[in-house]
C-alpha cells in the first residue's frame, strides 16, 4: 500500500526529532519550575532556554515572551481593553481583518458592541484606506491583523498598517501563527505591539503558544490568574516539556528557513501549475504576495467536501481551508470576505506543504487532481 502524503502542513506539522528529543529529556525532569532548589531550577532553565529561542528568532526581549496553552488562548490573552502603549490613553475598542481566525474574530475580551471588522480586497489583503476610516472614527483601538492567511497564504501589509495605526494613537496585534518558520517575522521591523505563535505549526507539540509584546506596552490583564507564573501575565505552572519543544522546533525552524522556503515555493509552484491545467483549476490570491506553501484552488462545480475525500481515499490528506471548526466542510468566511460567491466558497480545497514535501508527493497529488478534474468535466 502506498505511503500516504500529507499535505496539511498549515493545519498541524509532523513533530521535528529535535522537539521530540527535547520533550523526552523535559519529561525526565522531576522540578516544578517554581520552585527554588535544584531539580526546580533545572525545569526553570527549560523555560527559560525556549523563551530566550522564541525571542530571538522574533526579535524581542526574553520578558516579554508569555507561554500559554495556544495560540487561540494566546490570541485572547492579546485581545485586551485597557492595553496602553505610545498613547497614556487606553485602548477601547477593536478592529480586526475580515479574514482574521475565529479566534481574533471572536474579540477576545473585548465587548462585541466594541468590535468592528476591516474591508479587505479581492485578493484577501486588508483594505488600508477602510482602516484609515474606521480609526477615525472613535477612540485609540487595537488592530489586528494576522502576518499570513491560514487558507489562502496571502501576506498581510502589516508594516503599512502599523505606521496608520500608531499614527492614530492605537495599537497593533499581528497573529504570526502561520508566518513563523515559513517566511521572517520581525516584530520590531514590522512595528508589531504584541504578536501572537503556536509550537504545532513549526514542528512542536500541541498545546503550547506564546504572546510576545513589545517594549512599552502596559495594561495587559492575565486571563488564568492565581501563582502569578509568566512574570504575572499568565498563572499555572508552565508546560515545561511543551515548552521545551517549542524552543527546539523555532531553533531548528529558523535554521532550515531560507533554503527550506525555496524549495517548497517551487514545488508549490510546479502544484499550482497542475492544478489550472485541469478543470479550470484557479488559485486564490495568486496575484497577493503569499507564503511559499500554500494553495487554496477550486474549479467550477466543485464541492470541498467531495475533493477532501477524494484525495484522502487516494491517500492524500488535504483540507477545506481551517481546521478549527470540528470537521465541518462549511463556506470560508476567508473568502466570502474576499467578495467570492457562497457557491465558490463552498468549493475551496487548501493543500498546503512543508519540510519533508518532495516532488513525488507533489506528482501523487496532480494525478490525484487529475482524476478529480476529470470526474467533474465528465459529471
Amino acid at each position: 500500500m502506498p505511503t500516504r502524503v500529507y499535505l496539511d502542513w498549515n493545519a498541524t506539522t509532523p513533530l521535528r526529532a529535535e522537539a521530540r528529543a527535547a520533550m523526552l529529556a523535559a519529561y525526565d525532569l522531576i522540578g516544578n519550575p517554581s520552585s527554588v532548589h535544584a531539580e526546580g531550577r533545572e525545569a526553570r532553565r527549560l523555560v527559560e532556554d525556549a523563551r530566550a529561542s522564541l525571542a530571538a528568532a522574533v526579535g524581542a526581549l526574553p520578558r516579554n515572551v508569555v507561554f500559554t496553552s495556544s495560540g487561540t488562548e494566546a490570541n485572547a490573552l492579546a485581545l485586551s481593553p485597557g492595553l496602553r502603549g505610545r498613547s497614556a490613553h487606553p485602548v477601547e475598542r477593536l478592529l480586526v481583518s475580515a479574514v482574521e481566525h475565529a479566534s481574533v474574530l471572536a474579540g477576545g475580551r473585548f465587548p462585541a458592541g466594541a468590535i468592528s471588522q476591516i474591508r479587505v480586497t479581492r485578493a484577501g489583503l486588508v483594505d488600508l484606506d477602510h482602516l484609515k476610516a474606521l480609526l477615525g472614527e472613535g477612540p485609540p483601538a487595537l488592530v489586528s491583523i494576522m502576518a499570513a492567511n491560514n487558507e489562502t497564504g496571502a501576506l498581510q501589509p502589516v508594516a503599512e498598517a502599523a505606521t496608520i495605526v500608531h499614527e492614530a494613537g492605537s495599537l497593533l496585534h499581528v497573529d504570526a501563527i502561520q508566518a513563523l518558520g515559513k517566511i521572517g517575522f520581525n516584530i520590531n521591523a514590522i512595528g508589531a505591539d504584541l504578536a501572537t505563535f503556536s509550537a504545532h505549526k513549526i514542528g512542536g507539540p500541541k498545546g503550547v503558544g506564546a504572546l510576545v509584546v513589545a517594549e512599552g506596552i502596559a495594561g495587559l490583564e492575565p486571563v488564568l490568574r492565581g501563582g502569578g507564573q509568566e512574570l504575572n501575565r499568565r498563572a499555572g505552572t508552565e508546560n515545561v516539556a511543551g515548552i521545551a519543544g517549542f524552543g527546539a522546533a523555532v531553533r531548528a525552524a529558523l535554521q532550515a528557513l531560507p533554503e527550506d522556503a525555496e524549495r517548497v515555493a517551487k514545488l508549490r509552484d510546479r502544484l499550482e501549475n497542475g492544478i489550472r491545467a485541469v478543470a479550470g483549476g484557479t488559485i486564490f490570491s495568486i496575484g497577493a504576495e503569499r507564503l511559499p506553501n500554500t494553495v487554496l484552488f477550486t474549479a467550477p462545480g466543485l464541492k470541498a467536501e467531495t475533493a477532501v475525500i477524494g484525495f484522502d481515499l487516494e491517500g492524500i490528506a488535504v483540507s477545506s481551508g481551517s481546521a478549527c471548526s470540528s470537521g465541518k466542510v462549511q463556506p470560508s468566511h476567508v473568502l466570502s470576505a474576499m467578495g467570492f460567491d457562497p457557491a465558490v466558497a463552498q468549493g475551496a480545497v487548501r493543500l498546503s506543504l512543508g519540510w519533508s514535501t518532495g516532488p513525488e508527493d507533489i506528482n501523487r497529488a496532480l494525478e490525484a487532481w487529475r482524476k478529480l478534474g476529470n470526474a467533474l468535466l465528465k459529471g
